[in-house]
């Protein structure tokens, strides 16, 4: 059953809150204006880094071999990146020869959530409603139960082991005859599960290690039932009244981490390498610390361990001796990367153009919101000081918000245009004379309408009037 937590807050408390809410809108405002010019500065100067650099870099074709005359050159070639470093877990002894090691944990926690609906009350009172439910979800950190709302949920967390996610990257990463440098091993991503080879002695440690814990929050007696192993996983879904509030995508990406859950059980299932001790149970590249894999309770921790291998990689930097370094172009805009598999140059330039064109759209929606929520911030205290009639405020606040959005729209495109301005002449004529027409409508255009509206309503009283006489 959901937890529902109802508050009040006055008249008085609202309008000062909505007070001090003009700072903060004033800075938002200022910070969304700041955002609008440096991302329209950063998009061209990316975009003319990426010309300069298609035009100047030269195709690698033999990397396995080293060039002289390619000294200080742009580059762009396809070779294996390989390694012979050996990577070591400290925490667990386990490691493997290659370019990176990483380890992911998860906790089977209860996590809240959290569902507010307001009402506005004749007097300028607003009812506040807060809804509280609870599941159980694989999470990447403990939650500190004890905050809970619900008394009956309150406490109910605990951990049978604590470790950190980790990664480490191999030192030296040979690209044919070159070494990789630190940034652009980063960007290797052929990874793959590293089988387990846990010292028995270890397993049997971390077993009565978790022993201890799993006792010492559900007692005794409970550890003594062990749970079928043939039972069903538990569901770790989200509530269907919960998971029918989210947006489509959400919902999307929660059925995606229940599809890897259950490939993560039933490849413990089927793993060669699978030793279970009562708490402890290892299966291919998974460590699990809890009595039943399959059938997860509250404190189960997951550890999942991955290897970085070696892999076919197209890079594109400037030679530097035996290794490489960014490309400086004019503008001072640096640039190097590294891509998985065989890919030309011009595939490369377009798209990181593509990228950058990604960049700067959701750089312009984020600044263009920020103003308009800063002017909503800003004015916000006029809807408020009407709220003692939440209807009339309701009318009042739906033409601030329409009016803030309308000029917050205008500003940024001004905004951009005198940014752009330097760059694009004609880019930027085009943004002031559409931000000059949405002003026009709304200024003139719009007063005109009001006027036309207000000479029909008195046309309409007046052939009324001698009717009703």
């Amino acid at each position: 059953m959901a937890y529902q937590e109802v508050t009040t807050t006055g008249y008085g408390t609202r309008v000062g809150n909505s007070f001090r809410a003009i700072g903060t809108g004033f800075l938002l405002f200022i910070a969304g204006t700041a955002l609008l010019w440096w991302n329209e500065g950063r998009a061209v100067k990316t975009e003319k880094m990426l010309e300069e650099a298609g035009n100047a870099y030269v195709e690698m074709e033999n990397p396995n071999k080293k060039d002289a005359s390619l000294e200080g050159e742009l580059i762009c070639g396809t070779a294996m990146a390989t390694t012979e470093d050996s990577l070591t877990d400290a925490d667990f002894g386990i490691g493997a020869k290659a370019i990176a090691l990483k380890r992911t944990v998860e906790y089977y926690q209860w996590v809240e959530h959290e569902q507010e609906k307001s009402e506005d009350k004749l007097g300028g009172k607003e009812v506040t409603t807060t809804t509280y439910t609870y599941s159980k979800e694989w999470v990447d950190s403990p939650i500190e139960s004890a905050r809970f709302k619900d008394p009956a949920y309150q406490n109910k967390n605990t951990v049978l082991a604590t470790y950190e996610d980790t990664e480490q990257y191999a030192e030296n990463v040979s690209w044919g005859a070159y070494k990789l440098t630190e940034s652009l091993i980063h960007h290797i991503s052929s990874g793959e599960g590293l089988e387990l080879a846990m010292a028995e002695d270890l397993l049997k440690q971390l077993d009565k290690s978790a022993q201890t814990a799993y006792e010492r929050f559900y007692g005794v007696q409970k550890s003594n039932q062990q749970p079928a192993a043939q039972q069903p996983a538990q569901q770790t879904a989200i509530p269907d009244s919960v998971k029918a509030l989210l947006p489509d995508s959400v919902k999307a990406m929660l059925d995606s981490l229940q599809a890897v859950n259950d490939s993560i059980n039933k490849a413990m299932a089927n793993a060669e390498n699978k030793k279970d001790l009562k708490y402890i149970h290892q299966a291919s590249n998974v460590l699990y610390f809890g009595r039943v894999p399959g059938v997860p309770e509250v404190g189960d921790v997951r550890i999942t361990f991955e290897k970085v291998v070696p892999a076919k990689v197209t890079v594109m930097a400037v030679v530097d001796g035996d290794s490489f370094k960014p490309y400086k172009a004019k503008n001072g805009k640096r640039f190097q990367t590294l891509v998985m598999g065989k890919k030309s140059g011009d595939e490369i330039i377009d798209a990181e153009k593509e990228a950058n064109n990604v960049l700067l759209w959701i750089f312009r929606i984020v600044g263009i919101l920020l103003v308009i929520v800063g002017l909503k911030g800003i004015f916000g205290f006029i809807e408020t000081l009407l709220k003692v009639v939440p209807f009339v405020a309701g009318i009042f606040g739906w033409g601030v918000g329409v009016v803030c959005t309308i000029v917050g729209i205008v500003w940024s495109l001004i905004i951009i245009a005198i940014a752009w301005l330097f760059y694009r002449p004609v880019l930027a004529i085009c943004l002031l004379a559409l931000a000059g027409f949405l002003i026009w409508v709304f200024a003139f255009k719009g007063k005109d309408k009001l006027k036309e509206l207000a000479a029909n309503a008195r046309n309409k009283n007046m052939t009324q009037t001698p009717e009703s006489v």
